[in-house]
């Protein structure tokens, strides 16, 4: 790190609440770490107070960090390693959900600053770069989105947030969870069991996002009286899907024919979300990809929106984006 002495200079913060200046710090001064790290500058603690060194810029963009992390711990809310890291990339004001739609489009309307907060029986959840934000703000505007990109961007876990927001508030009346029970490179054979046994093992992500969202003795009382379903994609013909918020995950490894099945099931009063990542297909070898087909066909329709992610957008282990890039970098190099 290259800096100049003559323009450093020192910042100093006082936190009335030694207790949340304890969360603040994170065990062994993780998060003090992290945001050094990141704005290239020092920060000491003395006591009560937070001293920033480094240039005008970063010291600045520091400073405003830590005033808005302990801004969060006064309002009573937690600061786990994700929070810190949402500061980061996005930083602006958070904004709750609004609990309309014709609110929600005001909300987002020309506020690329602001964030969202998804609120869930369990936690809020915020997204955390502007891609994942823009992906919000469409499944609350669009009858009908896609999210298409690489593991890790938050494709599913967001749209189960936001179909748990609206089942909550009233605006529709269940979830409905589906994939296609494809295996990933694998001939595992017959499972055994009843038929939940056979296709647990292929909704096991729909169930674990869910389960950040919903108490567990709730979720399970919800899936008894089908208010939340989580079936195979096979199981969507010939039902329509109405007052209800629908997510598709694993989209790529439908089939064209599939797709159209589940496109065509939407109801009055519903939502409904496709989620894929093209680079992860998993049909097989000349069967053409449903999300392919639907993004080429479909792209021209205004209602329908399309939301992309890249590598940037990874919010899981750092390692994860450097993994996704240096597979794209191969895939690039054979094109």
């Amino acid at each position: 790190m290259d800096v100049d002495i003559n323009k450093v200079s020192e910042s100093a913060l006082e936190f009335p609440d030694n207790f949340l200046l304890i969360d603040l710090c994170g065990e062994y001064d993780r998060n003090l770490a992290t945001l050094e790290q990141f704005y290239e500058v020092q920060i000491l603690r003395r006591g009560n107070q937070l001293s920033v060194v480094g240039e005008e810029g970063p010291r600045q963009e520091a400073v405003a960090t830590l005033k808005a992390l302990y801004q969060r711990l006064e309002a009573g809310r937690s600061l786990e390693a994700g929070d810190i890291d949402r500061e980061l990339r996005m930083g602006g004001p958070a904004v709750a959900t609004p609990p309309g739609p014709s609110d929600q489009k005001e909300l987002f309307k020309g506020k690329l600053t602001e964030r969202v907060e998804i609120k869930t029986r369990k936690k809020l959840v915020e997204p955390r770069t502007e891609a994942q934000k823009t992906y919000v703000e469409s499944l609350f505007d669009k009858e009908l989105a896609f999210g298409i990109g690489p593991a890790g961007t938050g494709k599913t876990y967001l749209a189960v947030a936001v179909g748990v927001n609206m089942l909550i508030s009233g605006k529709v009346d269940k979830i409905i969870l589906s994939r296609p029970a494809v295996e990933a490179g694998e001939k595992l054979g017959y499972l055994p069991g009843d038929m939940k046994d056979k296709v647990d093992p292929y909704m096991q992500p729909l169930y674990d996002a869910l389960g950040d969202f919903l108490p567990g003795k709730q979720m399970a009382k919800m899936m008894e009286e089908k208010v939340i379903e989580i079936a195979p994609l096979a199981f969507m013909r010939g039902r329509t899907l109405s007052n209800a918020f629908v997510v598709l995950d694993e989209a790529q490894n439908a089939t064209s024919t599939q797709m159209k099945m589940f496109l065509t099931r939407l109801g009055e009063g519903s939502r409904m979300v496709i989620t894929g990542d093209r680079t992860q297909i998993d049909l097989p070898r000349g069967v053409n990809s449903g999300l392919w087909d639907a993004e080429r066909l479909l792209k021209h329709i205004p209602k329908i929106s399309f939301n992309y992610f890249t590598s940037k957008d990874v919010v899981r282990h750092p390692l994860v984006a450097a993994i996704i890039e240096a597979y794209e970098a191969e895939d690039a190099k054979r094109l």
